[in-house]
């Protein structure tokens, strides 16, 4: 259970960044930072569903 309490923890920080880089750019979703960063939580959001997914079926 830990691991997906840090995979929570670590979708927050990456979804805080986030909204940090979309307000520095004015909200330009297409600018490269944006996008990239949207990708790395877009990861960890797949990750923690993919382990929900494993857990529940055990």
């Amino acid at each position: 259970m830990s691991e997906l309490k840090n995979l929570l923890n670590d979708i927050e920080e990456l979804k805080k960044n986030l909204l940090d880089l979309i307000e520095k750019t004015e909200g330009d979703l297409q600018d490269s930072d944006v996008i990239a960063a949207s990708q790395v939580l877009n990861v960890a959001i797949v990750k923690y569903n993919e382990l929900l997914l494993k857990l529940n079926n055990q």
